[in-house]
């Protein structure tokens, strides 16, 4: 089975890729902007025409695109969240119309949720924030496209790799600076909203499940924890993992603009269990301590003092 990975060199591309070797059988290709991609290929500028010449050139069985943008300007993010999976849609019609397509999406699609309950593939999607506002776009591109394409709308990822961007690999990076000094003070911003965390490998373990599956899916999925956590007990159990000594104060500083208008969010998972007998294996206890390790080491493979 040939599949190609798009943003394969990204925090969930490249688990999605490290699953998928472990596969026997599976010829994986990685497309990116990166010198290491066997295909270049660049979403957010991309032509048709020739987009649709490199994937011919690959064949691929199936396409996870794992490509896209949390952070810029609305323009920056409707060219890769937007315009990258419409233009992509538009060149497997061409190039492979008969392979999967697994598009990872997101939960900011839906917008705010109501406290105690979870929302549904059915749920209507509003969301507050120029990234949900794309990632749909995205996701309603996948599903007109007539392609044998699922979205995977993904929660909140932690574990290994969380990149300083989001607010766990972000904590990770303030409590590796602050060290083991007990008068450290770390300052952050209103930590009172419920996110559905998701482990980045179990994720993963999904599109690649998604990917082979030899049926038909839905067209939506939701890839989450399954349960909303107050964002102030994962920033706890963070530094009790890392042996911080010292105080996390919550004064209004450091907040994240992006997830501020939604104080709760939490994901129904059942359908991915039917649909592709997924559940998540990893508990955030589990997520933080290999987010944690990860810190330790540098990007060439040292320590990190």
């Amino acid at each position: 089975m040939r599949i190609l990975v798009l943003g394969f060199t990204g925090y969930l591309g490249g688990h999605v890729v490290e699953h998928l070797r472990a596969l026997p059988g599976v010829r994986v290709f990685g497309g990116g902007r990166s010198s290491g991609a066997e295909l270049d290929i660049d979403l957010a500028t991309a032509r048709t025409d020739g987009l649709a010449k490199t994937l011919a050139s690959a064949a691929p069985d199936a396409v996870i695109n794992c490509a896209g943008s949390t952070g810029g300007d609305a323009v920056t993010l409707a060219e890769v969240n937007s315009r990258g999976p419409a233009v992509l849609c538009a060149a497997l019609r061409e190039a492979a119309p008969s392979a999967r397509l697994v598009h990872l999406g997101s939960a900011a699609e839906y917008g705010p949720g109501t406290p105690d309950t979870r929302v549904t593939e059915a749920s209507a999607t509003r969301p507050v924030t120029p990234y949900g506002a794309t990632k749909l776009a995205g996701t309603l591109a996948v599903t007109a496209s007539g392609l044998d394409g699922v979205v995977l709308r993904v929660g909140n990822p932690v574990g290994p790799g969380a990149p300083p961007t989001g607010l766990p690999g972000r904590i990770a990076g303030l409590l590796r600076a602050a060290g083991p000094d007990p008068d450290a003070v770390i300052r952050l911003g209103d930590l009172s909203a419920y996110r559905d965390f998701v482990d980045v490998r179990d994720v993963a373990r999904a599109a690649v499940l998604a990917a082979t599956s030899p049926g038909p899916l839905p067209h939506v999925l939701n890839i989450g924890g399954g349960r909303a956590v107050p964002v102030r007990e994962l920033v706890r159990t963070l530094a009790r993992t890392a042996g911080f000594l010292g105080r996390i104060e919550e004064d209004g500083g450091d907040g994240s603009a992006r997830s501020g208008a939604v104080s709760w969010q939490c994901s129904d998972i059942a359908a991915a269990g039917d649909s592709l007998d997924w559940r998540p294996s990893y508990a955030l206890e589990e997520s933080l301590a290999g987010l944690w390790a990860a810190t330790s080491v540098r990007p060439e493979g040292g320590r990190a003092p």
